[in-house]
């Protein structure tokens, strides 16, 4: 009897990873073909494979259909240009209705059946007219797909404010969820434009350190609280977490001072997270 493995598969360098199964003799970055809900795929082996038995799988997974073949490579690269221009063909389509959409890449599965068109929208569009013509042209089914400003960042890419290509187009599998929370948790000033990214939300880089300010806030008194300095009465401002200081209220003003330097009760805020008390 065959083994079957546990296969972890990428479409895009900074995509979703999906599982599949399978009992092809497999390595990592191997080029496979899969079906998928949009149809037959090329993907690549993220990872090595894993015995299945391993894991506490809910429901069965699709099997990857078979090694990838110099012809579908072959297949994939010329679908990938094809896009291109299909997405200028689209575009020059929809400039002829009346319906408020930004189209923003196109993709074709693998062997061709399908035209996935992905697009932008502030209102909801009714495209039954676009349809019908899109299936005369490119003759195969179509779908159309909005997708959110995140996501088009993602597709499009960029420079962030950082310097650096976009997390997201890079090296962002998928999307986790940022808050305003996360800002005022690292003492960031709020302001919107500043803590935005191309998409025009909240920067995906805000929380890859909201855990650690977390934790390194717990050895800091909170603020607005009082604390002893020089065996004076004094009120906690403002900190500062990277460089151990706290920011405090004195007769001779604003001053920042060491952490070492002043004392508090660190029972009354140890294990609390964002003022609240942490469940254990």
């Amino acid at each position: 009897m065959e083994e079957i493995k546990l296969a972890s598969v990428k479409f895009k360098s900074a995509g979703k990873i999906y599982y599949f199964s399978t009992n092809l003799k497999l390595k990592k970055d191997d080029r496979v073909v899969v079906e998928t809900a949009r149809g037959l795929e090329l993907g690549e082996i993220s990872q090595e494979l894993k015995d299945i038995s391993e894991f506490n799988l809910d429901t069965e997974l699709k099997k990857i259909v078979r090694k990838a073949t110099k012809k579908d490579i072959e297949n994939y690269q010329k679908n990938v240009k094809d896009a291109k221009q299909a997405l200028v063909t689209c575009k020059e389509i929809v400039s002829r209705y009346d319906v408020n959409m930004q189209l923003t890449n196109c993709e074709y599965t693998l062997d061709k059946a399908k035209v996935i068109f992905m697009y932008t929208s502030d209102d909801r569009v009714d495209f039954r007219e676009l349809l019908k013509e899109l299936a005369v042209v490119f003759k195969c089914r179509i779908e159309l797909r909005q997708i959110g400003p995140r996501d088009k960042a993602k597709v499009i890419g960029g420079i962030g404010t950082c310097g650096l290509p976009l997390c997201c187009s890079t090296l962002l599998g998928e999307f986790n969820g940022v808050s305003i929370n996360m800002a005022k948790n690292q003492m960031l000033a709020i302001n919107i434009e500043k803590i935005s990214g191309a998409c025009g939300r909240l920067m995906c880089c805000l929380k890859y350190e909201d855990e650690i300010y977390s934790l390194e806030k717990e050895r800091f008194p909170k603020i607005g609280s009082r604390v002893k300095y020089q065996d004076k009465d004094v009120k906690v401002t403002g900190l500062n977490v990277i460089n151990d200081l706290v920011k405090i209220e004195t007769n001779n003003g604003i001053v920042f001072v060491g952490l070492d330097e002043i004392k508090f009760d660190k029972n009354n805020h140890a294990g609390k997270k964002n003022g609240k008390p942490r469940s254990h």
